[in-house]
């Protein structure tokens, strides 16, 4: 019985979103190594480098709040395209920055992982 995409969808930002915000080590196991992360316009490409990149961030806490989740069916092999909107806040400030991200899903042994992952902040 195949899974609905936008459960799917759901259940990966969710899971997703709250591993980025308590545990941001704990991601590297969503990518492997033909992932690419494209964060605010500069690439990384495979695992050790994604980690790295978002273990360097500058902020110690964060907490994201999901406002969209789109999701389409991607390809022949079961992937699938998810779009996702919100908002950030990160340490003690009290201003949410607006966010969107792209993850292109491929399955992977009754899982899914990131093949493709975009982030951009969105501002004025």
């Amino acid at each position: 019985m195949a899974m609905d995409p936008d459960t799917v969808a759901k259940a990966f930002v969710d899971h997703y979103y709250r591993t980025f915000d308590t545990n941001r080590g704990g991601l590297v196991g969503l990518y492997q190594e033909g992932s690419m992360l494209t964060f605010e316009g500069q690439k990384f490409l495979g695992p050790a480098a994604i980690a790295n990149k978002l273990g360097s961030l500058p902020f110690q806490q964060c907490r994201h709040t999901v406002v969209t989740v789109d999701c389409q069916p991607s390809g022949p092999q079961g992937g699938m395209l998810v779009f996702v909107s919100g908002t950030i806040l990160t340490g003690p400030e009290d201003h949410p920055l607006r966010f969107s991200q792209v993850f292109h899903l491929l399955p992977t042994g009754g899982s899914f992982f990131v093949q493709n992952d975009m982030f951009r902040l969105n501002y004025g």
